[in-house]
């Protein structure tokens, strides 16, 4: 990897291996490290951290690791690999926190109107880990109920929170670094392509579509604008105060 820093290098690596190594377990694995909704029971402590690590596919490891590599080192070079790791773990978190916010929301929205209407918490749950009443199945299959059930049945798994960190922290220190995207044909400034990136994943996760159509592909986009969110506060924090790597050291 030429040019690339080593806490990044490292960060890269460790991906790779957790990548493959799911690969060969299986569904043990992203049932272990991916990251459940808290009530759940198959949530762990530990999956808010592990659930960084951890890809659904060949592209969405490919796409999260050449934007680390792409925009993580000259992030590293300026702040020093102690105070980058803190960063992009910081970000991750943060995905994770507003992902499960946003998920507290729709659970308790929808856990409120089957209360209403004579369920308890008790049996709701035990449907949900398949078991108790059948008589709550039929509403809980009604559209009204999907964000319910995506809430507590759903996983996390990716890097991209911290990715949208640190794609954020790029813009903010670099606004007018020229990126050559792949499919724009020109170059566009960061200070203009970033915050429409982020702007979209917020449009698309506050309308639950995609941009291939109505419905979504399982995208945690609230996730995405949360590691961008905190991206930008730690970086606008930082350099309001002028925190510089040598203080990590």
């Amino acid at each position: 990897m030429r040019n690339v820093t080593e806490t990044v290098k490292q960060l890269i690596i460790i991906n790779i291996l957790f990548f493959i190594g799911t690969q060969i377990v299986g569904d043990a694995a992203y049932q272990m490290l991916a990251m459940y909704f808290p009530e759940n029971t198959n949530f762990q402590f530990w999956q808010p951290i592990t659930h960084m690590f951890m890809h659904g596919g060949f592209m969405h490891i490919f796409f999260n690791m050449f934007a680390l590599y792409s925009f993580g080192s000259a992030l590293e070079h300026y702040w020093g690999g102690k105070k980058f790791l803190f960063f992009y773990f910081s970000c991750g978190l943060g995905a994770a926190l507003l992902h499960t916010g946003i998920n507290y929301y729709y659970f308790q929205e929808g856990m409120n109107t089957l209360i209403d209407q004579g369920f308890s918490k008790a049996e709701v749950l035990a449907v949900l880990n398949g078991k108790g009443s059948n008589e709550i199945v039929p509403i809980l299959n009604s559209p009204g109920f999907q964000n319910f059930i995506s809430a507590y049945m759903g996983t996390v798994v990716g890097a991209s929170g911290a990715i949208y960190g640190v794609i954020v922290a790029f813009a903010f220190m670099f606004p007018n670094a020229e990126l050559a995207l792949m499919f724009i044909p020109i170059p566009i400034k960061a200070k203009y392509f970033v915050p429409g990136l982020v702007l979209v994943d917020l449009y698309l996760g506050v309308s639950g579509q995609s941009i291939f159509g109505s419905g979504g592909p399982g995208i945690a986009h609230f996730a995405h604008v949360g590691g961008a969110l905190f991206g930008f506060l730690i970086s606008w924090y930082w350099k309001k105060n002028q925190f510089d790597g040598n203080r990590w050291n």
